[in-house]
């Protein structure tokens, strides 16, 4: 994604035509990153819209040295994470009594994931629980570590890696599911 220079300076200036210009411009990977975490798509789109509005109150730190896709990824991962705290603070306390009941276990994949529609799995993610699917992205898609998520989400390193074990486990029968069904349609 390129944005032009003049575009994200028109913003600093406040112009309404630049902002809804820009706002036209990054909305697909803005909602992208928001639906990983928001089932639902109104939600989604609220999240987007902080983001958004956060994106054009810190254009001012923006530094042309680093490329303005992952800077405004960083700004709606974060928000994201920061609603989900502020819905959350009064249940980390039960996920911290959690940990440590489920161990931690790769996850294997076979050859039929390779058909496997991108846009399946998406849906399965969605469907996960809240705290795993949000744990599940941001170790697996976005390449944070157990003691960040724990940080972003108010909850210990130990219950990230049982969200992350939990939402694997999940996924894989979910993927059982998917090959046998498959499988079942090509005989």
């Amino acid at each position: 994604m390129q944005i032009n220079k003049d575009l994200i300076a028109r913003c600093r200036k406040h112009e309404r035509a630049a902002q809804f210009e820009l706002y036209r411009d990054c909305y697909g990977i803005l909602m992208g990153v928001c639906l990983r975490y928001e089932k639902n798509k109104e939600n989604a789109e609220e999240l987007l819209n902080l983001a958004f509005y956060k994106i054009l109150t810190r254009l001012d730190k923006y530094s042309d040295d680093t490329p303005f896709e992952a800077w405004i990824r960083r700004i709606t991962i974060n928000t994201v994470i920061d609603e989900f705290r502020k819905k959350n603070r009064d249940r980390h306390a039960f996920f911290d009594q959690l940990e440590g009941h489920v161990p931690v276990s790769s996850m294997d994949f076979n050859e039929a994931d390779r058909q496997f529609d991108a846009e399946e799995l998406e849906i399965m993610i969605r469907e996960l629980p809240p705290v795993s699917q949000k744990v599940f992205n941001l170790y697996v898609v976005d390449g944070y570590n157990h003691k960040e998520i724990g940080e972003m989400l108010g909850i210990s390193e130990g219950t990230s890696k049982w969200h992350l074990s939990t939402a694997r486990k999940t996924l894989k029968k979910k993927l059982k599911g998917f090959v046998s069904k498959v499988a079942s349609i090509m005989l």
